[in-house]
């Protein structure tokens, strides 16, 4: 049989640190493997269930809740304890109330807040790439590694409000001068704040955001900032 490539530890001390895991246990903890979000920007689903969750104290717990096909990420259903869960994935267990989404706050780059109902099959995705393939159509490639082809007319940095699990496009909303933008990571991270305007890169420098945080007004790179809405977010980021 062939093995997947990439190794299924890590050492504790090198996994990052919005995992919240102890890290003074055993040596080695189970890593992302690839998939959907990089490594550095993701938590095994794993991990996930007994170290941030908490619903499981034992790898061999949550290795039954996941083999079993109760774990649900963006509608469906993921049976691997390497899966990556990162930025606004949407996750649900079998037999528990609460539906997560994963969300970057002012303490970790990546925590779960407890969405509604109505909000599950909702999820924002930034665009990454696009190429221009026959009549027109566009292949658009986004922030959680999928992608799609379509007509729609978006520019790279812009976000789409998508339903999962079928991927069909809802809204878009543009990377501008007036949208409310959210700092995915770095110093500010999970801040909102309104974007003032939108610096074109250049040779040196990649394309920049200057942004209002508060009483503050930063400069940030274009890439650190999802466009969440107009006036307000427009799903659940609190």
């Amino acid at each position: 049989m062939v093995s997947i490539s990439g190794s299924k530890k890590l050492k504790r001390q090198m996994a990052p640190q919005f995992w919240g895991i102890a890290r003074k246990d055993k040596r080695f903890v189970v890593t992302v493997r690839p998939g959907p979000h990089k490594k550095s920007q993701a938590i095994p689903t794993a991990v996930f269930l007994r170290d941030t969750l908490k619903i499981v104290t034992t790898l061999r717990e949550a290795k039954a809740v996941i083999y079993s096909g109760k774990v649900k990420i963006d509608g469906v259903i993921r049976k691997s304890l390497h899966h990556g869960i990162g930025l606004m994935d949407i996750v649900e267990l079998e037999n528990v109330n609460d539906i997560y989404r994963m969300v970057p706050t002012e303490e970790k780059m990546l925590k779960p807040i407890k969405i509604n109902e109505s909000e599950k099959l909702k999820k924002l995705v930034t665009v990454k790439t696009k190429t221009t393939i026959n009549k027109g159509k566009l292949q658009i490639g986004f922030s959680d590694g999928r992608s799609t082809i379509s007509d729609t007319k978006v520019n790279v940095g812009d976000t789409c409000l998508i339903q999962v699990p079928e991927f069909k496009i809802l809204e878009v909303i543009k990377l501008e001068v007036g949208c409310q933008g959210l700092v995915t990571r770095g110093n500010n991270v999970g801040q909102i704040g309104s974007i003032e305007a939108v610096e074109e890169g250049t040779f040196i420098l990649p394309k920049r955001v200057i942004m209002t945080l508060g009483d503050r007004k930063i400069e940030i790179p274009a890439e650190l900032i999802m466009p969440v809405g107009k006036g307000e977010p427009i799903i659940q980021l609190k």
